[in-house]
Order: structure tokens, then C-alpha cells, then sequence
């Protein structure tokens, strides 16, 4: 009865918070409506009315599928490949103190570097056809690795010291000791570094100004003036990288919780 009723109140307090939400966002637009109608000028704020109609008319452009394509490769590209070097450079840090001396200043300058730099620097070197993957990359690079390492160096070391004693295999000691510590840094790294790539990935596409991405569109909407249109590509790039976002860490999560039922049935 106790456990019914705890979790009646989940449902509701869930739904409160749905409707919040919403009639937040529902303030917003009409606060945005408002003030496009009193400033009174297509090229300094539309209304949010006027987006709608941009936004369904770029979704019924027959390029529209292969720029979203375009984009969205390379940038989920760049931070799946953050996402393995940072957990592989990781692993390697925390078991050679040399490694981790000599990526510490690389690290640190990677985070203090503002992006548009990298991306300046980076076409010098680069086609502008692959600068959203490497800056995607520089920047969730160091999330995932800091983060990876933290969550191995957290791990208790009377627990690993145990399974050396016990002739532990290497399998065993990452599903049971490894894991454990690591998963929780981690899933926040990922969940920190989806955002992350996205804003970097497209900064580098305006900046670049690559054919036939997003980023060359957004350029073109700010050299023409086209203000419904760059807030109709902006809503498009959200909506993409929270659904991505989402996607990602369902799969993330489905995962581990696999990675434990294995374990459970290694252990057995």
C-alpha cells in the first residue's frame, strides 16, 4: 500500500513538473511575441509565429535531409571518436604516470583555449570539409578523458589490491571493481560533452563555412539578413542534439545495465 501510494505521488509530481514546463515555455513565446510586435522589424526579432512557417518550409526543402546528414556525421564522428581516444588515453594514464604527466598540459590548454581559435588554427592545417569532427573532438576530448581517469583513480584500492591476492581475471576485476567507480564519471562526462559537440561543431561550420552543412546556411542567413531563417535552423540544431542526447544516453544506460546482468551471469 506504502509503495503504491509513493508511487502515485511520483507519477503526479512528474506530471506537475510536465505541466510547469509548459506553460513556461508557453510565457516565453508570448513574452517573444510581444516584443517582436513592438519592435516591429523582421531583421531584429521576428515572432515566434513567423519561425513556425520558416522552419516548415526549410523542412520541406529537398536539400534539407542531406545537410542535416552532413553535419550531423561529422560531429556525432568527432565525439565518438572523443569518446573512445579519452576512455583508451584514460586507462593508459592511470596505469603509466608518464603518459598522464605528458597529457596534463594538453588537457589544460585544450580547456582554456577559446574554440574559435581552434578552428582558426585548425584550417590552416585542415580542410574546412573535416573541421567540425577534429574540434568536435578537441573539445569533448578532455571531458571524456578527465573524467575516465577520475573515475578509475576513485576506484577503492583495497578492492583491487584483493583481487591481485585472489588471482582475479582481468574481465572479472573490470565488470566487479573497474566499472562500478568509472560508470558514474562517466555517464556525466557523456552527458556534459553531447551539448559540448554540438556547439562546438557547428561554430566550427560557421566559421569554416563548409558546402552543403548547417553552419554555411546559418552564414548565409546572417549575411542576407534572414532572421527567420537563422532561429528556424537554431530550433532544428536543438531539437537534434537533444534527441541525439536522449538517444544516446537511453542506449548508454540500457548498456550498463546489460554490462551488470553479464557480470552477474560471469560471477554465477
Amino acid at each position: 500500500m506504502m509503495l503504491s501510494t509513493i508511487r502515485n505521488k511520483k507519477v503526479k509530481s512528474k506530471k506537475h513538473e510536465a505541466i510547469a514546463t509548459v506553460c513556461a515555455v508557453a510565457f516565453w513565446l508570448l513574452v517573444w511575441h510581444i516584443v517582436s510586435v513592438a519592435v516591429d522589424s523582421d531583421i531584429i526579432l521576428v515572432s515566434p509565429v513567423r519561425v513556425v512557417e520558416t522552419l516548415f518550409s526549410v523542412l520541406r526543402d529537398p536539400s534539407f535531409l542531406s545537410t542535416v546528414s552532413y553535419s550531423f556525421v561529422r560531429i556525432v564522428g568527432g565525439f565518438f571518436a572523443a569518446m573512445l581516444l579519452g576512455v583508451l588515453l584514460g586507462w593508459i594514464s592511470s596505469r603509466i604516470w608518464i603518459v598522464e604527466t605528458l597529457l596534463r598540459p594538453i588537457t589544460v590548454v585544450i580547456k582554456a583555449t577559446p574554440v574559435a581559435s581552434f578552428i582558426i588554427l585548425v584550417l590552416l592545417w585542415f580542410s574546412s570539409r573535416n573541421l567540425s569532427v577534429i574540434i568536435s573532438m578537441l573539445m569533448v576530448f578532455p571531458v571524456i578523458y578527465l573524467n575516465t581517469l577520475e573515475g578509475i583513480k576513485s576506484t577503492d584500492q583495497k578492492l583491487i589490491e584483493m583481487a591481485k591476492v585472489f588471482r582475479m581475471p582481468l574481465i572479472k576485476r573490470i565488470l566487479y571493481i573497474y566499472l562500478p567507480s568509472v560508470i558514474p564519471f562517466f555517464v556525466s562526462a557523456c552527458s556534459v560533452s553531447l551539448g559540448l559537440c554540438w556547439k562546438s561543431g557547428i561554430a566550427a561550420e560557421v566559421i569554416g563555412i563548409p558546402d552543403g552543412s548547417i553552419g554555411e546556411l546559418l552564414y548565409s542567413a546572417k549575411i542576407y539578413l534572414q532572421t527567420a531563417e537563422l532561429l528556424a535552423w537554431t530550433v532544428i540544431i536543438v531539437v537534434i542534439s537533444v534527441l541525439f542526447e536522449k538517444l544516446f544516453m537511453a542506449l548508454l544506460r540500457w548498456l550498463i545495465k546489460k554490462l551488470g546482468m553479464a557480470g552477474g551471469a560471469l560471477h554465477g
